[in-house]
């Protein structure tokens, strides 16, 4: 998940939180305010029905014309104690003149004159309809709490995008910066502190890697040109012993077996130095790339290199498959998949090649058994049946490529073949 995206999720968790705390709080307080008043208004009311009570004068009619209304009633002591002195509520009354019932506020009072007699007295006042507020409030909460969030998320946004701009900025440099190619200077003008610390840091770093990977460059090709020169030289004193019509038989073999030798050597160090000029992204150039002329190109020279093992190659062309990719990557791509199928094949086998848009696949016959698919891209594995002459990198040098390439590859066995898929 991206950044943006997950600092936006908390901050509307977050205050949809606060917000409908608030809610919540603000409804309590209005209706808090509301009974307040009224009970302040009830008060008063049944404190002159008492006093006058009280003082024997002459008490209100019982209906004010106001909807204000009261009910006073001798009770017994033990009335009187089993209930509070004071009791506020909320009820429904009817309403004469109006002939329908309303909400009301009603407030319960205990007292006792003079003679040890025992009143209660029942003040109602009309109050509003609550269930109503609450709906409206409820509603009117809803689309404040609606505009708040659109608002509060579209400023956060904007301050996110503005303050975080040196930091995609910054990625996007990143994205595009390729070893050993000549890259854009990185330069982003911020007065943030950890930014420029952190273009600094990368800074240096991109600095550093550029300088290892010029070394590391400089040491492969080296060590490819001093390696390779005595390996020759040893092979062509090999060459001319080999003429020497003196020899004898074993001498003669001893000197094949040990020619052999230096032509695997060989063989190995250009595998290594290869596969270290992947790793170390050395390839950089990249093209469009049409693999069907790449297979069309060197399948032949295959076919008559192993001509003499009746191994029959099929190619079933059901379209084109293009990619970006480094050219010589993707000879040596081609060449090693096809050489495997070739290697690893059985004496009158058979190769199938398919080639879709999406991708090619070589298939060829050999052991009646799936190979180990978690370890067959590794270095040096060859399996139980290793073949005489191979270095064991083949395929560990095709999935750097694809590695490098962006390219998948998958390893299946199907019908008694063994199936190798490059595809997107």
């Amino acid at each position: 998940m991206k950044l943006f995206y997950r600092v936006l999720i908390h901050l509307l968790v977050g205050i949809f939180v606060v917000l409908l705390g608030w809610a919540i709080w603000f409804y309590t307080s209005i209706m808090e305010e509301v009974n307040d008043e009224l009970d302040d208004a009830l008060e008063d009311y049944s404190e002159l029905i008492i006093m006058r009570s009280l003082a024997g004068k002459e008490l209100p009619v019982h209906d004010s014309g106001s909807n204000n209304q009261y009910f006073l009633q001798e009770v017994d002591a033990s009335y009187a104690q089993s209930r509070e002195q004071i009791c506020y509520r909320d009820s429904m009354i009817y309403i004469d003149e109006k002939k329908e019932t309303e909400p009301a506020r009603i407030l319960k009072t205990i007292f006792k004159d003079k003679d040890e007699r025992y009143y209660e007295l029942s003040v109602y006042t009309p109050t509003i309809e609550k269930a109503d507020l609450r709906e409206h409030i409820f509603y009117l909460l809803i689309a404040l709490l609606a505009s708040l969030l659109v608002a509060i998320l579209l400023i956060n946004i904007w301050v996110f995008h503005r303050s975080m701009k040196p930091f995609y900025q910054l990625l996007r440099w990143l994205e595009n910066y390729r070893l050993g190619k000549k890259n854009e200077k990185l330069c982003i003008e911020t007065d943030t502190t950890e930014f420029r610390k952190l273009n600094d840091a990368v800074s240096r770093y991109a600095t550093h890697s550029e300088e290892v990977f010029e070394q590391q460059k400089q040491f492969i090709g080296n060590a490819s040109h001093e390696i390779q020169t005595p390996l020759a030289v040893c092979q062509n004193r090999l060459e001319m012993l080999m003429e020497d019509e003196t020899l004898g038989e074993e001498q003669m073999e001893e000197i094949v077996k040990t020619y052999q030798t230096l032509e695997y050597v060989s063989k190995l160090n250009k595998s290594l130095l290869l596969l270290s000029r992947i790793d170390n992204h050395q390839f950089v150039e990249e093209k469009d790339v049409c693999l069907n002329e790449v297979l069309h190109r060197y399948m032949e020279d295959y076919q008559e290199v192993y001509a003499y093992r009746d191994i029959r190659l099929t190619v079933e062309k059901k379209g084109e498959f293009h990619w970006r990719m480094n050219e010589t990557l993707a000879v040596v791509l081609v060449t090693n998949l096809l050489k495997n199928a070739f290697v690893h094949n059985i004496d009158e086998g058979k190769i199938v090649v398919e080639v879709h848009s999406a991708g090619i696949r070589f298939g060829n016959t050999g052991m009646d058994s799936a190979l180990d698919a978690s370890h067959i891209f590794e270095r040096f594995y060859q399996g139980s049946q290793k073949k005489e002459g191979s270095t064991g990198l083949g395929l560990a040098i095709v999935d750097a490529i694809c590695r490098q390439s962006r390219l998948r590859i998958r390893y299946q066995f199907e019908g008694g073949m063994h199936w190798f898929s490059l595809y997107r």
